[in-house]
């Protein structure tokens, strides 16, 4: 195995087999924001989401796919561009990958209801000890009103990434919390990290969130219209579906024994709003 592949994978628990998958996962996903920064990705787009969290801001869960937003809005934009800076970054890890444009009329009921029509899909393919497979979204016409910053990695090299700065992250994870539930959906990730926010007293940006639902959702809602529909989401839904999602994802299963609806309640009082 590669010399530096294999100092990368040993900075994480690979005591069980799910948990090496997960650092193989986290491994690859640094590789590939290396060679999307090599590629200039960044000039044009930032990262978000979950794995953006985990990777850059200690969140304590794995994340598997990756998100990305362009920092303006360009429905022409080619993310096949990158792909080569990508590969290449592989390459010197001593990984030969496979990137495609995934077909959106393959995907299922479910995902392809959540997903915007303005939003590309790749997978990135290869081989270890099975088959690994990263998801990266690219929205091309974002929700705008927000803010970004750049963020370092050390491996495997040192590179900066553009990240959506965490008021702005919060705005996207509270706007998926709430509008996955009109689509029937349970994704406790989402409920995850929106405790990782409240704990932190990271402030959630209105105006980014606004901006999203009123683009993605289509509902102008005000700040207390929201309030009360994430009471209701939180109020109402199902815990044990919630935990059940998000525990292959944790390294200590005991962080949700304090999990309920009333705890999360009790959370969304102590939300800060800028």
């Amino acid at each position: 195995m590669n010399e530096l592949y294999e100092k990368m994978l040993s900075a994480y628990d690979q005591s069980t087999a799910s948990a090496r998958r997960n650092a193989i996962y986290e491994v690859s996903q640094q590789i590939v924001l290396a060679g999307l920064a090599d590629g200039g990705f960044f000039d044009k787009a930032a990262f978000y989401g979950g794995t953006c969290l985990r990777i850059f801001h200690g969140l304590n869960r794995f994340s598997v796919d990756m998100d990305f937003t362009l920092i303006k809005e360009d429905a022409s934009f080619n993310f096949e561009q990158y792909f080569q800076p990508v590969i290449d970054q592989f390459a010197l890890v001593g990984r030969k990958v496979e990137i495609k444009k995934k077909d959106k009329k393959s995907f299922g009921k479910v995902e392809s209801a959540f997903l915007k029509d303005t939003t590309d899909v790749y997978d990135i393919s290869f081989q270890t000890e099975r088959s690994i497979k990263v998801k990266i979204e690219v929205d091309t016409m974002p929700p705008l009103k927000f803010a970004t910053e750049q963020k370092i990695l050390l491996q495997p090299k040192s590179f900066l990434t553009r990240c959506v700065a965490l008021p702005d992250l919060y705005a996207g994870k509270m706007h998926a919390l709430v509008f996955r539930a009109w689509k029937n959906r349970i994704k406790g990730r989402d409920w995850y990290d929106f405790e990782w926010y409240v704990r932190r007293g990271i402030p959630l940006d209105w105006n980014h969130l606004h901006e999203r639902i009123l683009q993605l959702s289509g509902h102008n809602m005000t700040l207390d219209e929201f309030k009360e529909a994430l009471r209701d989401r939180l109020g109402s839904a199902d815990i044990s579906r919630v935990k059940a999602d998000v525990l292959p994802f944790l390294n200590n299963p005991g962080e949700l024994d304090i999990w309920s609806n009333d705890y999360f309640l009790q959370l969304a009082d102590m939300m800060k709003i800028q």
